[in-house]
């Protein structure tokens, strides 16, 4: 199974204080998904476009389709501005 590495802040406001989850998805899409069903709210968040996905250490800005597999790391960090 994929684990699942949310921050403190996701983890306290929308996922009842879990900070990792396992989960059996392929896809950071099918994930989002499954995330939102077992925590109503937290697909949104990820959705909301502030947040990169970083899969096995490797971030991403647009990872919807992203296929994971059953050892991924995945973690939702803060997107980092830069100019």
């Amino acid at each position: 199974m994929a684990r699942v590495i949310l921050t403190d802040s996701l983890s306290k406001k929308l996922a009842g204080g879990a900070k990792e989850i396992n989960t059996e998805a392929s896809s950071v899409r099918a994930l989002i998904r499954e995330l939102d069903m077992r925590y109503p709210g937290l697909g949104s968040q990820i959705e909301d476009g502030t947040l990169s996905v970083a899969i096995d250490g490797d971030i991403f800005q647009d990872a919807y389709l992203e296929e994971l597999r059953p050892d991924s790391e995945v973690a939702f960090l803060p997107k980092i501005g830069g100019g």
